[in-house]
């Protein structure tokens, strides 16, 4: 979990006073989508889950009249020393129908490997009451000096696991951050995952703001046509060293989609601080 907060910094400005400003239609429909992207809309809760956890109704009404169409949560009892305890208490038939009444589908969530390796059945029967048709490990949950046996271990365990969430109907994945893009014994980590995961029980989830050091999506989703089942989206300005708004950096969205839809890129979630959700939703569905 450590890894998540690493890579977003604390956001200047709330989501609340993000949609305060919003200009954006409250009657947004789903039929609005982006021609570019030609799949709903989602976002990550990461890193609105401060506001999240104050109001989950609420702030899920909040990002549906942003534009969003879908959301991805990050498991609850996966997730309590990140500050989803509260949530802990929540059957999942109870989320399922809060995300659909705030006009939104819940199709994929977060967990971390310790839930998926000691309580994976019961995990997968909130899955299953919730509506999600993924499963997400967030990472392996590996050391910084892990070598390259460690890794293919832990990809095998995660193949093990994806053959028991395939039966009961529904789809692992894997979610990179940035350190998969380290090289050991001269190839990317990320690289050597792609080879070791079983193509049909593991499906990768991109992480698009590793293009901060040079790795583009595109690239991946061209080289591997139907490895990827999910992308998180972010962008980057080198001007300023810093996340910005989608549209606004140095990703050539329109050819990461196009690249997307032919590789079989089934949701997309905006995940970067909050004051650039509004901007986000707003450049993709213009495209």
């Amino acid at each position: 979990m450590m890894n998540r907060r690493h890579f977003f910094s604390k956001s200047a400005m709330g989501i609340g006073s993000v949609l305060m400003a919003s200009q954006i239609p409250m009657n947004l429909l789903a039929s609005e989508s982006s021609k570019a992207l030609s799949k709903p809309l989602g976002f990550q809760v990461w890193t609105i889950k401060d506001q999240l956890i104050k109001d989950f109704p609420g702030t899920l009404k909040m990002m549906a009249k942003l534009g969003y169409q879908s959301v991805e949560m990050c498991s609850p009892p996966g997730y309590v020393s990140s500050g989803f305890g509260p949530l802990v208490s929540m059957k999942g038939s109870e989320m399922k129908k809060i995300v659909e009444d705030a006009g939104l589908v819940l199709e994929s969530t977060h967990y971390g490997m310790g839930e998926l390796r000691k309580n994976l059945s019961e995990r997968i029967n909130f899955a299953h009451e919730s509506g999600q048709k993924q499963m997400i490990a967030s990472s392996l949950g590996l050391p910084k000096d892990a070598k390259m046996s460690d890794w293919q271990k832990a990809a095998d365990e995660l193949n093990e696991i994806g053959a028991k969430t395939k039966k009961a109907g529904i789809q692992m994945g894997f979610h990179n951050h940035h350190m998969e893009f380290e090289k050991l014994d001269g190839v990317y980590i990320y690289d050597k995952l792609l080879e070791h995961f079983d193509p049909k029980l593991v499906k990768m989830q991109f992480q698009v703001a590793v293009i901060s050091i040079g790795i583009k999506a595109a690239t991946y989703f061209e080289k591997y046509p139907g490895r990827f089942i999910s992308a998180h989206l972010a962008d980057w300005s080198p001007n300023t060293n810093k996340q910005v708004p989608v549209g606004q950096g140095i990703v050539d969205w329109k050819e990461l989609f196009a690249a997307a839809k032919k590789c079989g890129v089934k949701n997309y979630f905006v995940e970067m601080d909050p004051e650039t959700f509004k901007d986000s939703a707003s450049y993709i569905r213009q495209l």
